[in-house]
């Protein structure tokens, strides 16, 4: 039963109330965090990223989620069209990076092709202004517990000057990815 509403609540658009999340014209605020990349953890900084240019910043519940397997799977399926378009992209949770090595190195998921991030204490989804929901005791889709909260899931874009271009929020996890790159395709074609 847990895992049916786990799934039903990282699968709906309406997880989480879109409360005061940042805006476009925001300052997106720097951070560094642990991340992965296929299963090998190192040091992310968004500002070293954003040194090559446009960053999409996703903020998802929970790795080995219905919603966020299927937003990884797509963003990992779309990532040469992000680069294509200039943009990278890192995915930020409240997972251990122990999660994440696995997460990111699933070739069901990420598939080696995209980065994530772990914001274990919520810091940096907080400094984003995006609520976060405690789900204890919830069980993953390979029936592991999640023992952490659950962040809003939702997009930034994030030009190299620091800005946010474009909030994504309250649409399901696919529809998400597509207005990512919808936004990145857009900011290129405007810099021509």
């Amino acid at each position: 039963m847990k895992t049916r509403v786990l799934g039903f609540l990282c699968s709906t658009v309406v997880a989480f109330p879109a409360l005061a999340a940042l805006e476009p014209g925001d300052t997106a605020p720097l951070f560094e965090a642990k991340a992965s990349l296929n299963g090998e953890a190192f040091d992310y900084s968004l500002a070293q990223a954003l040194e090559e240019g446009t960053v999409v910043v996703y903020f998802y519940p929970s790795a080995y989620t219905q919603g966020c397997n299927m937003q990884a799977r797509e963003f990992a399926t779309k990532i040469e069209e992000f680069k294509a378009a200039g943009a990278t992209v890192v995915g930020v949770s409240l997972d251990s990076i122990e999660r994440l090595n696995d997460f990111s190195a699933d070739p069901e998921y990420c598939a080696g092709k995209l980065a994530v991030a772990s914001d274990e204490s919520g810091e940096i989804a907080r400094s984003y202004e995006l609520s976060i929901r405690e789900m204890a005791g919830m069980r993953d889709t390979r029936g592991v517990e999640i023992d952490h909260g659950f962040a809003e899931r939702t997009t930034f874009i994030v030009t190299p000057d620091g800005k946010i271009a474009e909030t994504i929020g309250g649409v399901s996890p696919i529809e998400n990815v597509e207005k990512a790159l919808e936004a990145v395709q857009r900011l290129q074609h405007s810099a021509h």
